[in-house]
């Protein structure tokens, strides 16, 4: 095995660059696999704007399918050469806040064992996917097998954008029949429209002003699509729920405009499940908010992660349940992801996501 790889490194605001770093060590819990195809999502935007701060020389990305290339001592069950991926969020499952159901909240073991987003290491505490290799911490708890069969592309969405978007559905505990406006349909939005339908909504609505995204999201399920350029979106799902407001809202994007408008359009009692990165304060508008007397919550996910959730995700697409293969719109190789980057953060092309081919 070569000593070096090929890093995407997170050089300061505004560069992530490509450049040659030591291939990762592993201990006795780690495996290292080496990335055949990885992508690159809205956070790692967040990052190269600096809108998200991670220390400089970091390799950035978090969305890892691979081949693991070596096994720590502890791990048991896999072999090298076997087809691979991880989670974005790659919580120990030993800590307190593991135990107590806060696997992606996971402050390891240290203290009281919680900390907002410590299960978020890829890309964030520790070096990242978008390389040629990358090591897996808490391997036996983290890496799920590739059914036969399977493509990378096929897998690709499942280490977050299809967890993550599934999150937002199963935090607004949509029920058979119900009704659900989708704000934003980037991949994680169109995934939070492809997981409502998954759990029995009755009537799907989806918002967004590109005119791509809102043919995908009829693809994977939405009943109604709202241009937000050509219509109030608030008046008109108002309409088409009678005036009654829908059972919940998805905020997949992380701005004040559209949290506000799907805390706008539920209904008295009903659920705002937010899947948003946001980088300003909130505000919450007294009306909307019935004066904080109308029985609403209001929910926040960070995509699960472990080798069951990614076992029962990839079980989806196996059973051809649901196609998110057609999400991938570009492809580059992990030499061009400068360009890579430059697309996806300017959105251009109609792009939704990015394979990157590592090896």
């Amino acid at each position: 095995m070569p000593a070096m790889m090929k890093a995407a490194i997170f050089v300061e605001p505004g560069r992530i660059e490509l450049d040659d770093k030591p291939i990762p060590d592993i201990g006795p819990d780690d495996a290292l696999i080496r990335v055949t195809t990885t992508t690159i999502c809205g956070t790692d935007v967040h990052i190269l704007k600096g809108e998200y701060p991670v220390e400089r020389g970091l390799t950035v990305g978090h969305e890892p399918v691979g081949v693991i290339e070596k096994l720590g001592a502890n791990v048991k069950g896999y072999a090298e050469g076997q087809r691979v991926i991880a989670g974005a969020i790659c919580p120990s499952f030993t800590s307190y806040a593991c135990q107590d159901g806060c696997s992606a909240q996971d402050g390891g073991h240290h203290g009281h064992g919680y900390k907002p987003m410590g299960g978020w290491r890829f890309g964030n505490t520790i070096d990242g996917a978008q390389a040629e290799y990358l090591r897996v911490p808490d391997a036996q708890a983290n890496l799920s097998p590739v059914p036969d069969g399977l493509s990378d592309e096929q897998v690709l969405m499942c280490p977050d954008i299809m967890s993550t978007g599934f999150a937002g559905a199963e935090s607004a505990n949509i029920r058979i029949g119900d009704s659900v406006a989708v704000f934003a349909q980037g991949p994680i939005g169109l995934c939070a429209t492809a997981g409502a339908r998954l759990r029995g909504a009755g009537l799907i609505i989806a918002v967004d002003g590109v005119d791509e995204r809102l043919a995908m999201a009829r693809r994977l399920g939405a009943d109604v699509v709202l241009d937000y350029r050509k219509v109030d979106v608030v008046d008109e799902i108002r309409r088409l729920t009678g005036g009654r407001g829908v059972d919940a809202a998805i905020e997949a994007l992380g701005l004040q405009a559209t949290f506000e408008n799907a805390l706008r359009v539920i209904k008295p009692g009903g659920t705002l499940s937010s899947l948003g990165v946001y980088s300003e304060d909130l505000t919450l508008p007294l009306d909307a908010f019935s004066a904080g007397l109308g029985d609403n919550r209001i929910v926040t996910s960070l995509c699960p992660g472990g080798k069951e959730r990614m076992r029962r995700l990839m079980g989806i697409i196996e059973s051809g349940r649901l196609d998110l293969g057609p999400l991938v719109t570009h492809r580059y190789a992990l030499d061009d992801i400068v360009d890579a980057y430059d697309l996806f953060s300017h959105q251009r092309d109609g792009v939704l996501k990015v394979a990157v081919q590592a090896g």
